[in-house]
């Protein structure tokens, strides 16, 4: 650039700015949208700061406790002491980062153990850690679908199993959300001799509903050449005799080809994986872009993840209380005259239903003010063009905290005109 053109460019008002054509203006709407909503003095939902955390259900926001309802800690594993204590211990012997992917310099002994400890939690003779969850749908579901093939998603799936279509370059067909007749009727339209991925998720992230796995995994079944992703997410912890997620529960294990799933939920630190039984998994770490080319995590973190998993092999006692949890928030929600995202309780997610966008934030701001924090979720990451709250409920809720919590919602609700 010319020296006058830089004289002329640095000349430009913070409005000449704003208004240029560049490639920000595809998000002109959404900055207009934004700034709308903050204009009426609104906290901005996406930018909540917890000053101080204090245990897995209770912060400090803005200077005033706060409850947590809206974290995915769900078996409030992130202060266990042991879990601390193991993360510290490894952080003092081999330091804060590895500095290197896992097929370089950055698999230390602590992935290998939680590797193992993945193995001995699901039963699987195969396990690959990532460096994220989202990171572990990418690369599975880039990796296993390819030209040619198909990969199959409800259409209702999570980002990342759309991403790690998008990174793929396989075919991608959605199908009805849960309905076993539309996953069927698709399949029967590919061709028979194509390879197919069909992706499923044990509990979606939005409503908190689970999949009907038995049924699904029958009409897979019917036809040629597929196999079976499962992502267990919010599932892992607290479905199932084990904890090992919505197929366990459902008597699906066996049937499932890939369990991927994540540490940041339930396991209470950061991470993703995939588990399997099948006897060439391990080529997919020399072919995984996502696996081979990211840093692996420090190792503090897979100390804690491992710690942590072998804690929630013997944890019935938490998933017992989580659904009690569970049953009695929904039940007064419901009874308080809340529209909810499943007519019974399916998994530690609760979805509240709002009206529109302008009743969402009310009630989400009221509930904040009131000392309780949930997700406020909108379209375009909500289905059927929703606005809801989202609660996440943790095992360390007591059941006061849930009294208060339905107190907070009564209260909320009749001031911003959601219930009467």
């Amino acid at each position: 650039m010319t020296e006058a053109a830089q004289t002329a460019h640095d000349a430009r008002t913070p409005e000449e700015i704003a208004g240029a054509r560049d490639l920000f203006s595809k998000f002109d709407g959404l900055i207009a949208e934004r700034q709308a909503l903050l204009d009426t003095g609104v906290r901005d939902p996406f930018a909540i700061v917890m000053d101080e955390v204090k245990s897995p259900t209770l912060a400090i926001i803005k200077g005033k406790e706060t409850i947590l309802l809206g974290t995915y800690n769900y078996m409030g594993m992130t202060f266990d002491a042991d879990v601390v204590q193991a993360g510290k211990d490894a952080l003092d012997a081999f330091g804060a980062g590895t500095t290197g992917s896992r097929v370089l310099n950055g698999t230390y002994q602590g992935h290998r153990d939680v590797e193992d400890a993945l193995k001995d939690f699901f039963g699987t003779d195969h396990a690959m850690v990532f460096s994220t969850g989202y990171q572990a749908n990418l690369g599975m579901i880039s990796t296993l679908a390819g030209k040619g093939d198909y990969v199959v998603i409800d259409a209702d799936s999570h980002a990342s199993i759309y991403d790690g279509c998008f990174l793929g370059d396989a075919e991608v067909v959605r199908f009805r959300h849960n309905s076993v007749e539309d996953l069927d009727k698709r399949l029967g339209r590919l061709p028979k001799e194509a390879q197919k991925l069909v992706v499923l998720e044990g509990v979606y992230s939005m409503l908190g509903d689970i999949a009907p796995l038995p049924e699904m995994v029958a009409a897979v079944r019917k036809h040629p050449n597929c196999m079976i992703l499962c992502d267990e997410a919010h599932g892992m912890g607290f479905f199932g005799e084990h904890g090992r997620g919505v197929f366990e529960e459902q008597g699906m294990e066996g049937e499932i080809d890939f369990i991927v799933g994540t540490f940041s939920k339930s396991v209470g630190t950061v991470g993703g994986f995939c588990v399997s039984n099948h006897p060439k998994f391990n080529v997919l770490r020399l072919v995984c872009r996502p696996y081979v080319f990211t840093a692996s995590l420090p190792p503090s973190v897979v100390a804690t993840a491992a710690t942590s998993i072998r804690k929630l092999m013997h944890a019935q006692d938490k998933r017992a209380h989580l659904w009690e949890n569970s049953r009695k928030l929904h039940g007064g929600l419901k009874a308080l005259g809340f529209t909810l995202g499943s007519d019974t309780p399916q998994s530690a997610i609760i979805a509240v239903i709002l009206t529109d966008q302008a009743q969402a934030v009310a009630m989400w701001q009221a509930l904040l003010e009131l000392g309780l924090y949930v997700n406020m979720a909108r379209p375009p990451a909500t289905p059927a063009g929703m606005f809801l709250l989202r609660c996440s409920l943790c095992a360390e809720h007591s059941a006061a905290q849930v009294d208060q919590i339905l107190e907070m919602f009564e209260a909320a609700g009749k001031a911003t005109g959601a219930i009467a």
